[in-house]
């Protein structure tokens, strides 16, 4: 894609900050509820109409609802304590709903502002089924595996085609073995979203193209299957910016880049014109069913739903734990760019399948679990 030399020099000011994000797939740039006004930009507005089908006024409500849930969930879970079965956003009533094993919990869990859903199992239990299914091994014909808050129960992913496979068959025997499994259908199978150069894109490993995510101090974020630890990182301009400091994957897909030789760090995720440049205040983690936008080097602005947490994602390179799934598409390139949900940087684009063309589903790697794993602290205006 084509950028003009005003849109050049704003990128190397910011291409540290992240591959663009902002309004991606669905963002919540939110005030809390009750607030008269959110500061959302016309066209991240926009977006969310053109992805999500709102209204503006519905964009407005659904942005300042989504900011609410995300600061009422960590207060919800603490109130819930042992019996906490995880929670959501219902897009449809605009609140946060909170899974709980013991009815005598529910009424502290209300008082605190949640809606409640009586589970059998706690979120604990199913973290620790997820655990053991991480540790037995994938056949290829399965997609990924997750824990569903609502069921309460842990959704293995298994492909169509693959669903009379031995190999799949005797997976998934042993899944159920684990505990409370159930198996859905995957449309396809996910893939990375690295690419060949293409001219004038955010930044190159070799002769792979990839997206900058967010801002750390020092340097930058973005996935860890753009690049080992030592290579060098180039900038669309082809001038050395820095090198991996650290990667991982599979088993993860994050890594961060130091920044130097005239490249600086600023908490923006860029528009590239197409949105006004959105700054970054902080790490929230947003709750699944709420609006979520994603910005990459190739596909710019998109928006949709967070639709799960904690899944392993298996990749023909090997499984990948801990992701969140996305309704976003993402294409080649747009690997590493940013998820933000308003204001709060959400993570990394790691893979998916699809396109947005036709849609598909994306995962990203939650940002907290990169800052946390190389002490890293994220740039916020």
């Amino acid at each position: 894609m084509r950028h003009t030399t005003v849109l050049r020099t704003g990128l190397s000011a910011l291409l540290v900050l992240g591959a663009w994000t902002a309004v991606g797939p669905s963002t919540a740039s939110a005030t809390p509820a009750g607030s008269a006004e959110l500061p959302a930009s016309a066209s991240l507005l926009s977006a969310m109409q053109r992805d999500l089908g709102l209204t503006e006024g519905q964009a407005r409500t659904r942005l300042a609802e989504e900011k609410a849930a995300t600061a009422l969930e960590p207060k919800a879970q603490r109130a819930a304590g042992s019996a906490y079965g995880g929670s959501w956003f219902d897009p449809a009533t605009g609140k946060l709903t909170v899974a709980v094993t013991d009815a005598g919990k529910a009424g502290a869990v209300r008082a605190a502002g949640a809606r409640t859903r009586i589970v059998e199992h706690s979120a604990a239990q199913l973290d620790a089924t997820m655990k053991r299914i991480d540790a037995l091994s994938a056949p290829d014909g399965v997609a990924s595996w997750r824990v569903d808050p609502a069921a309460s129960r842990v959704v293995v992913n298994v492909i169509g085609s693959a669903q009379r496979d031995n190999d799949v068959r005797a997976f998934v025997a042993k899944a159920r073995k684990a505990g409370p499994v159930t198996v859905e259908r995957a449309a396809e199978a996910p893939q990375t979203f690295a690419a060949g150069t293409v001219g004038g894109d955010p930044y190159y490993t070799g002769n792979v193209r990839c997206s900058i995510g967010f801002s750390v101090h020092g340097g930058f974020v973005t996935a860890g299957h753009c690049g080992g630890v030592g290579q060098q990182v180039c900038g669309w301009d082809n001038s050395y910016i820095g090198n991996f400091q650290g990667s991982s994957f599979p088993g993860d897909d994050y890594a961060w880049v130091n920044v130097g030789s005239g490249w600086w760090t600023v908490p923006v995720v860029l528009g590239w014109g197409t949105v006004p440049d959105q700054l970054v205040r902080g790490s929230n983690e947003a709750p699944i069913g709420a609006s979520i936008c994603r910005s990459g080097s190739t596909t710019r602005w998109h928006c949709g739903r967070a639709l799960a947490k904690n899944e392993t994602v298996n990749y023909s390179q090997g499984a990948v734990r801990q992701m969140t799934k996305t309704s976003v598409c993402a294409q080649g390139g747009d690997s590493g760019g940013s998820f933000i949900s308003g204001d709060q940087a959400q993570g990394v684009t790691s893979g998916g399948w699809g396109n947005c063309s036709s849609g598909g589903e994306t995962w990203y790697q939650p940002i907290n679990e990169i800052l946390n794993r190389y002490g890293l602290r994220l740039h916020t205006a």
